[in-house]
């Protein structure tokens, strides 16, 4: 606790504000709260997790209360052979879910967030926050997947029916006792209507969410690890969606691109190949950069991370999540079956590469670390993408971000607080996300122009002429009538202010 005592007076007098990740949907199997409750049927603290007889098959055979599918694979229930009951799990049987109706378990579990508050810490990201209501019967998921013996639940455990109270009861108890900031990983929520119940500045719940949909954009329609190579009109759509809608519910964005449980979208949305990681991680930041909300960067995105290389076997993924999906699909196929297209998504989408140790320096375990390994094995290009390395180079991804940053605070009113507004892809190319920012004065307007290819793109300038270049690297400093020409992965702005 002293470690986390002088890690918040460090932040705090270097003017930063400190985040926690608040899970509250479930625990550890080996917290002190489980343990109790799993002692006997009549423990204290049994209604504080969600316990539930077994059905009986026809056959005679036990099995889970419901169909419910784990969200990493097999039964959503873990069996207690003392007690002979089972307990909910939607995420692993090592992290049981917390019975949110339970009034006494919501008040320890608020008295612990006022605890961390009361430490100093300045608010929280909440671990899968819209999973704590639960529909009370719990009844069968329809089946989707006729080939699983357990299908997806998430109509009856995500978004339930208390949990806009719930949240409520946690600004009244809490959050609104002090002067922090709430942002939610709202996970099967898509729908705009949805999403402005948690947001909207009348219903006074959370600042932010994290809808997923933008980590989202190459899974295919039967999951995560199916291939759908991605394509730039989703992150148009995706990125239009929510630049429009928040203002319209008085909202407010929260602007990402990664996160911890998916792989790096350098690699998956733009390109990490040697000849165009340098360009492609600096368009992406650009776009970041350019949008209105709150940024928030994984670790390594500001030196251009990537994923892990193409020549890890199975072996060197730790993830509970790809393993297992690894394992479900070699058992169908059979062993020494070809997994070559496996291995090619979890390359991509792995949780592994959002995970990966910070590379601070060349040095060994890439200076995250001295002494003791780190928990997984680190990227194997941290001797050449490093912080120590950019850290010196003026033309370095680094270096570009802070260019990035300084740009938005100083022009704050044009692109932290602007109005989005997308140029259609007749006007931009398929391959150019284009798209205007102007500040609520409406006399400032800045163009940013995304080439999500290899190859070099033609923008047709028309309107724009006279535009000066705010932003970027391209050899053209003003519009004219002719067009500009866009290289591989080149990001740039220009304004009409200059």
């Amino acid at each position: 606790m002293q470690d986390m005592d002088t890690l918040i007076r460090g932040c705090h007098d270097r003017g930063l504000k400190v985040l926690l990740d608040l899970v509250v949907n479930h625990t550890s199997n080996e917290h002190p709260w489980f343990l109790e409750s799993r002692a006997s049927k009549t423990a204290v603290k049994r209604n504080w997790y969600i316990w539930r007889d077994p059905k009986i098959g026809a056959d005679g055979t036990r099995k889970p209360p419901n169909n419910w599918a784990s969200i990493f694979g097999g039964s959503a229930w873990t069996w207690d052979e003392e007690t002979g009951q089972y307990y909910l799990s939607l995420f692993l049987p090592s992290q049981p879910d917390l019975n949110w109706d339970n009034g006494e378990m919501r008040r320890a579990t608020h008295a612990d967030m006022l605890f961390w508050l009361d430490k100093g810490v300045d608010g929280f990201r909440i671990d899968s926050m819209n999973l704590m209501s639960k529909h009370t019967d719990l009844p069968d998921a329809p089946v989707v997947n006729p080939d699983s013996e357990f299908q997806p639940g998430d109509q009856y455990f995500a978004s339930g029916p208390r949990m806009h109270e719930y949240i409520q009861e946690m600004r009244t108890e809490v959050f609104d006792k002090y002067d922090c900031m709430t942002v939610g990983e709202l996970g099967f929520t898509k729908d705009e209507q949805s999403v402005s119940e948690y947001v909207a500045y009348n219903r006074h719940e959370l600042n932010m969410v994290f809808t997923g949909d933008i980590v989202d954009m190459d899974f295919g329609p039967g999951g995560k690890y199916e291939r759908n190579d991605f394509e730039v009109s989703r992150i148009r759509s995706i990125t239009s969606r929510w630049q429009t809608a928040m203002p319209r519910f008085n909202g407010w964005n929260a602007v990402y691109l990664d996160n911890h449980d998916s792989g790096r979208s350098l690699s998956r949305y733009a390109s990490d190949l040697l000849q165009h990681r340098e360009a492609a991680a600096k368009m992406l930041a650009t776009y970041m950069g350019s949008l209105s909300g709150t940024l928030f960067l994984l670790q390594g995105q500001e030196i251009g991370m990537a994923n892990v290389p193409d020549n890890w076997g199975i072996d060197d993924y730790i993830d509970v999540e790809g393993s297992n999906y690894y394992r479900s699909v070699l058992k169908k196929r059979g062993e020494g079956a070809d997994m070559s297209d496996v291995l090619r998504e979890m390359r991509l989408k792995s949780r592994d590469n959002g995970r990966l140790p910070m590379q601070w320096s060349g040095e060994t375990s890439a200076g995250f670390t001295k002494g003791a390994k780190p928990w997984m094995r680190v990227n194997d290009d941290y001797k050449d993408w490093n912080v120590d390395k950019q850290s010196g180079d003026d033309n370095s991804i680094l270096a570009y971000w802070r260019e990035v940053l300084a740009l938005r605070q100083k022009e704050n009113d044009v692109f932290t607080y602007g109005r989005y507004d997308m140029l259609s892809a007749a006007k931009s190319g398929d391959q150019v996300f284009a798209y205007t920012m102007t500040s609520f004065q409406e006399k400032r307007k800045a163009l940013v122009l995304l080439n999500f290819s290899d190859k070099e793109q033609m923008f047709n300038c028309e309107g724009f002429e006279g535009w000066k270049r705010l932003l970027g690297e391209n050899m053209t400093t003003e519009l004219g009538s002719a067009g500009i020409q866009l290289t591989p992965y080149e990001g740039a702005i220009f304004c009409n202010w200059r």
